[in-house]
């Protein structure tokens, strides 16, 4: 299967730092792609069959932050 795009609305970003923190995290994350990350969203690129939601929610906790919504 190929790359899809999702967003996410983040719980507990308030600035810029925010932003560069979870983009960080994000990165770490083989096979997940950081495609827009701002206050309260992140836009990522991911192959669906290689990550999953619970690995995606687990990279936004490690960042200190919190899933609260997936489009």
């Amino acid at each position: 299967m190929s790359a899809i795009e999702k967003t996410y609305t983040i719980e507990g970003m308030s600035c810029g730092g925010c932003v560069n923190s979870l983009t960080r995290v994000l990165k770490s994350v083989p096979g997940l792609e950081p495609v827009k990350v701002e206050v309260g969203r992140a836009v990522l690129r991911f192959d669906p069959a290689v990550i999953t939601a619970d690995t995606i929610k687990a990279a936004v906790d490690r960042a200190g932050f919190s899933v609260i919504a997936e489009q």
